[in-house]
């Protein structure tokens, strides 16, 4: 009697509390800050390809241009945290910006960083049949008449504009700004002529320098970059020893599970090692960055440390 019982309150239960649905029963939602054909385009997209095989329910890229990336970031924070959305987001964004606008996101604790994909720096380019062939060719004719040369870079408060405004201060020139939302807008405008010069990422220049459209002249990064061996740093100039880099980083909305975290790391870690990417990302000449867990906070952190700094030097923040 007793077994019989005890086998119809089993039965009911399973009947009432049904098992927990297996994650991912839906399909995952990536959003990205920057309009198509950037350099967070290109790294997103073959990531996704590759992490089909852990979600077979599909997975889409949900592009959210505007204020350097950080509208994106903002609805990202402000989502469901049940792991079937999360973001690609450049370091400028989830460490730069919050401390120039009023954002629902403050710091690194406001969200959860899953895992880093890839990392560079910025670099100076010009038209290919531009008159000045050197940086300093640049320098002396911003000097000569200030504010005539436009300098464009993708977005207000990403490291490539504070490389830029670095750059400016230390070399003693004086450039028109002009912010883009991002690559696949700033690049047409210098090929167009509607600027002069341009702070822009290694990889996405590299197809119009070999195709002689561009010429680098000065690149950000701690020593030369092997692929514009001829162009000089900033460092080597004179014009700054601490370079902004940029990175790629996974993030998803404060309180996702931490089961989930991992499934997301997992399936992200996986693509990384799949040529399809190890290829997209060698064409770019930019260097994949594996770095996760504990490791990729801290290390946000210290960027979100140093750049409090450069910011208030530079009179973008007051000090406190």
């Amino acid at each position: 009697m007793l077994r019989i019982i005890a086998l119809v309150l089993l039965l009911l239960t399973a009947t009432v509390w049904p098992a927990a649905a297996q994650y991912p029963e839906r399909p995952l939602t990536i959003l990205t800050g920057y309009p198509p054909g950037g350099m967070v385009d290109i790294t997103v997209r073959p990531l996704a390809e590759g992490m089909k095989k852990k979600f077979p329910k599909g997975i889409g890229i949900v592009t959210r241009p505007g204020a350097g990336g950080s509208l994106a970031v903002a609805e990202l924070v402000q989502a469901k945290p049940d792991g079937y959305t999360i973001i690609l987001a450049p370091l400028s964004t989830l460490v730069i910006h919050p401390q120039l606008n009023d954002l629902p996101y403050k710091t690194p604790d406001d969200y959860e960083s899953i895992i880093n994909v890839v990392s560079f720096y910025s670099l100076l380019v010009v038209k290919a049949d531009a008159p000045w062939k050197t940086v300093q060719d640049f320098v002396n004719a911003a000097k000569a008449s200030p504010g005539k040369l436009r300098v464009g870079y993708p977005g207000e408060g990403t490291s490539s504009h504070l490389n830029y405004e670095e750059f400016q201060r230390l070399a003693g020139a004086n450039f028109t700004n002009v912010p883009f939302s991002g690559w696949g807008e700033s690049s047409p405008a210098l090929l167009g002529g509607h600027i002069e010069g341009l702070m822009a990422q290694p990889g996405e220049v590299k197809p119009l320098v070999d195709g002689n459209k561009m010429r680098v002249l000065m690149v950000s990064q701690p020593k030369r970059h092997p692929a514009y061996p001829d162009a000089p740093t900033a460092k080597e100039l004179g014009w700054g020893d601490s370079p902004s880099g940029a990175w790629f980083v996974f993030v998803a909305p404060k309180g996702t599970p931490g089961s989930v975290q991992k499934y997301i790391h997992d399936a992200v870690k996986a693509s990384m090692e799949e040529p399809l990417f190890i290829n997209t990302i060698k064409q770019r000449v930019i260097d994949i960055d594996y770095r996760a867990g504990d490791q990729i906070r801290a290390d946000l952190w210290k960027e979100f440390k140093y750049h409090t700094e450069v910011l208030t030097r530079m009179g973008m923040i007051k000090k406190k």
